[in-house]
């Protein structure tokens, strides 16, 4: 589960060219493995002149924001305490959604009650959704790009050296075991006979797997990386939400997927940032492949088209109210693409998603609540 800033710390002059030990980490054995690579950067003469010419100037003023250091996001202070870096590595930011995939999959439901047990089984299933599996993918993203973020945000923690490798490796395997953990526990507190819950996450956890990470590395594929972001945003939070209170059905698998086009055009709004990283590392996010102004309105239109699309499948279906309702969400969001995104799509990335996505999400709760009566 799970759709992508960052903090600045200084480097003990000791580090620099970049060597990779063959040595792989001791961790429990599961279906893959990571490999243990030692980065090091030497200051030489040389090296820090390809550095300065490769990297873009985009590192974090001094009196940048604590507060966005600790969401995961652009603008963050330094910071050297370790605690703080690893919840930056999860982007707390980015677990929202994953949250309100719950809310709309409970409501879809049609079986969710204002109870103690029923809130109690939500709660734990936003926590296995957000700050393990997202918090997850997240990482293990991070480290899988370390590369590129070497070029495009040297600053990050990672390659800049604020946290160890091991430490990141860590942090990884707790994430996710103990997000599989919590998704084990939901289906017994639900009295599965079968655990939908926990293959939910297994399934989720490996999307993110081979979405981050070598030989498969989807992400290196625009239209097939975006899309599989935008299905872990919005569908299996959804259907983890809709098992865990009621039936996860087929017509609902469908919407949901239909729904996770929107998700990809959300997904490329975050590409443009990272053109020429992603062009030097040879990934074909769509900006790349496209360029950039193909690329704006291709990402508009699965965003318009999609949620469009589930507006005359309600209408369709006799859901006049909720089709009306939903066409009224989507009126705000094709304004602020005018206004922000199509005019600059780098300049204005955080406006536009600070003032569209609000009218999305609610279109998502409306769409379940429509799908449970």
């Amino acid at each position: 589960m799970a759709s992508l800033s960052l903090n600045m710390v200084s480097v003990p002059p000791r580090t620099t060219t970049t060597t990779i030990s063959s040595t792989r980490t001791r961790v429990p054995s599961l279906p893959f493995s990571f490999t243990r690579r030692r980065l090091t950067v030497r200051a030489t003469e040389t090296d820090t002149n390809n550095v300065k010419s490769q990297a873009p100037d985009k590192a974090p003023s001094k009196d940048g924001s604590s507060i966005n250091q600790l969401l995961g996001i652009k603008g963050a202070a330094q910071e050297s305490n370790k605690w703080k870096i690893r919840l930056q590595l999860t982007k707390p930011v980015t677990w929202p959604p994953l949250v309100w995939g719950v809310v709309c999959g409970a409501a879809a439901s049609g079986n969710f009650h204002w109870t103690v047990e029923d809130v109690a089984k939500s709660i734990v299933c936003m926590l296995m959704s957000g700050p393990f599996l997202t918090g997850y993918t997240q990482t293990i993203n991070d480290w899988y790009d370390r590369e590129i973020d070497a070029i495009n945000e040297p600053y990050r923690p990672i390659p800049s050296g604020a946290i160890s490798e091991n430490e990141v490796i860590t942090q990884i395997w707790v994430l996710l075991l103990g997000g599989l953990g919590l998704a084990g526990l939901l289906d017994v507190w639900a009295g599965h006979d079968f655990p939908i819950v926990f293959y939910l996450a297994v399934g989720g956890s490996l999307l993110s797997y081979i979405y981050s990470a070598p030989p498969l590395k989807l992400k290196q594929n625009g239209w097939i990386g975006n899309f599989a972001l935008g299905a872990s945003y919005i569908s299996l939070p959804w259907w983890a939400g809709q098992a865990l209170f009621g039936t996860l059905t087929p017509d609902i698998i469908v919407l949901t997927l239909l729904y996770s086009i929107a998700g990809l055009g959300i997904a490329i709004v975050n590409d443009f940032k990272s053109v020429e990283g992603d062009r030097a590392m040879g990934l074909q996010s769509l900006p790349v492949a496209f360029g950039t102004e193909a690329a704006k309105w291709i990402c508009v239109g699965a965003i318009d088209i999609t949620q469009l699309s589930v507006a005359g499948y309600l209408l369709a279906t006799g859901k006049q109210y909720y089709a009306l309702a939903l066409l009224g969400l989507i009126i705000p969001q094709v304004v602020f693409q005018f206004q922000y995104f199509l005019k600059d799509p780098v300049k204005y990335d955080v406006k536009y998603q600070a003032s569209a996505q609000p009218f999305l999400v609610l279109g998502l709760l409306v769409t379940a609540l429509a799908t449970s009566h």
